[in-house]
């Protein structure tokens, strides 16, 4: 009886000591994990994020960069860590939707590997022309697409990047066979398409955004499921006859698979104060990311569907990594 008392005690205080661990959460630096170098769009999500998350906890949230292989480099340092809600990351479409299909052998699982908080940001991919083409809409780039199957060619960032898999998925929704053209980033497909040696671009907003707002370019399409407030008067692909047709890169809060209970209802609860604030979307600037304010759908139900939508856009354009 008394070994057994000792048993049940023990147990007790394991409880009650976990729990006052994750109640006193946080009691020192979280680190956020961004997975590319400084400066490109995830770290435009994620540093206002951290300074933000910092004010709420009065604790530091410190970024730090860890790029390599389309993000997996840093989502395997996170799925590895302590499950304890002080190693945290700001996961992609690239990270947690596409890179599974993409990639022939991932070190770690999308979703098994991870405990998902909330989605953070989203934008378009915006379809853009050169500003001089004689394509001036959407219907006429499936006009002419159709009566000349294979011949128009489209630039993107790279192989497997949104902006490929977003032509991939148009293609296969508006029964069209383009031409796909990797580039080594979007700064110099960007360059090639203002200059002619590309007829037509899929790529986040970010990248072509000053350019059409310059006049240098003219976007056809967005791809996201309402009109971005940056572009009021440019149509989605859903309103120009492909009622179902969304595509976004996203950016989300993930955690290691297993943190206590406690601790992921602290971080969600201030992750999604972060993002519905009206000071967050000032931050953010006017680049083109919007804010999610819509916590309706859990991230792991948000992520389920883009695994799926994702991993059919990688095998209809054959994109492939090791």
């Amino acid at each position: 009886m008394k070994s057994l008392s000792r048993i049940i005690v023990g147990f007790a205080l394991a409880i009650c000591g976990g729990l006052a661990l994750a109640q006193s959460y946080p009691n020192k630096p979280i680190k956020l994990i961004v997975p590319f170098p400084a400066g490109g769009p995830t770290d435009i999500v994620a540093r206002p994020l951290a300074q933000m998350m910092a004010e709420g906890f009065k604790q530091s949230v410190i970024v730090e960069n860890k790029g390599g292989a389309g993000g997996s480099v840093a989502a395997d340092f996170v799925a590895k860590s302590t499950p304890d809600g002080y190693t945290i990351m700001v996961g992609t479409v690239g990270t947690h939707a596409i890179n599974g299909s993409l990639y022939r052998q991932l070190p770690y699982d999308m979703t098994k590997d991870f405990t998902p908080i909330a989605l953070v940001a989203s934008a378009p991919i915006v379809i853009a022309v050169p500003a001089s083409s004689k394509i001036k809409t959407l219907a006429d780039l499936i006009r002419d697409a159709k009566a000349n199957p294979d011949s128009i060619a489209f630039g993107t960032a790279g192989n497997g990047t949104p902006g490929h898999l977003t032509g991939a998925l148009f293609e296969t929704a508006a029964k069209i066979k383009l031409k796909h053209i990797p580039y080594k980033g979007s700064a110099p497909a960007v360059t090639d398409l203002i200059g002619g040696q590309i007829p037509l671009m899929f790529d986040p907003i970010q990248s072509v955004l000053p350019h059409v707002l310059s006049g240098k370019l003219t976007a056809l399409a967005v791809t996201s499921k309402t009109r971005s407030p940056l572009l009021p008067n440019v149509p989605t692909v859903a309103e120009s006859g492909y009622p179902n047709f969304e595509s976004t890169a996203w950016w989300a809060v993930f955690a290691p698979a297993k943190i206590p209970e406690n601790v992921e209802k602290i971080l969600t609860r201030e992750v999604q104060k972060v993002a519905s604030s009206a000071a967050f979307k000032e931050r953010l600037g006017n680049v083109g990311v919007q804010p999610n304010t819509n916590f309706k759908e859990s991230l792991s139900a948000f992520q389920t569907r883009e695994i799926a939508k994702w991993a059919i856009a990688v095998r209809d354009s054959g994109a492939s990594l090791d």
